[in-house]
């Protein structure tokens, strides 16, 4: 990271700080969070998900992980919002645009956020995020609980803007959208 902002920052902005030298960032409201590394068993979990829906995906979306997504939530010229979801199923043409034009990937591309649930980010995960996902228009959001039984809990965007809530899956979690997918939960731990 080049250094700190002494302003509430724009998304340009905070796509031109470049990466923190340990841990992440995220932007919410013009605020810089700090964040520690994830724990070896967050990035195990991580990888086993992207490991199993990469194959599963059709030609037009992609598996990326741990990738800064401007929520789209604010002005281009107002202090912006950026997420790093753990996970993103996202357009494939999203991957083109970043590569061809810089700056982030969009809210707009992402068909499913997917984050890692852990005791440290519990409340940013379940609750903050949660809105701020659907806010951004989102179509799903998962959550993956590596707490105990590993559970899934699948977030669907409904016609108010807000999130419908699955019940936990355990062992084994089945969607028809945005695309047939299997995902091995007791694989995960």
């Amino acid at each position: 990271m080049n250094g700190a902002a002494n302003h509430l920052l724009t998304i340009a902005e905070y796509a031109e700080l470049g990466e923190v030298e340990s841990g992440y960032a995220e932007l919410v409201e013009g605020r810089l969070l700090l964040s520690p590394g994830p724990t070896p068993d967050h990035n195990l979990a991580s990888a086993e998900l992207y490991y199993q829906l990469r194959p599963q995906l059709p030609d037009p979306l992609v598996v990326l992980q741990d990738v800064d997504v401007d929520l789209e939530l604010a002005p281009v010229d107002q202090p912006g919002f950026s997420r790093r979801p753990d996970l993103v199923v996202a357009l494939r043409s999203a991957k083109a645009r970043v590569r061809a034009e810089g700056g982030l990937l969009r809210a707009s591309e992402v068909v499913v956020a997917v984050e890692i649930v852990v005791p440290d980010s519990r409340h940013t995960d379940t609750v903050a995020k949660w809105a701020e996902y659907a806010d951004a228009g989102v179509p799903h959001y998962w959550m993956v609980d590596i707490a105990g039984p590993v559970s899934l809990v699948a977030g669907r965007l409904g016609e108010d803007g807000g999130y419908r809530a699955s019940s936990a899956f355990t062992g084994g979690f089945t969607s028809v959208d945005p695309c047939p997918l299997l995902l091995h939960l007791d694989r995960v731990a």
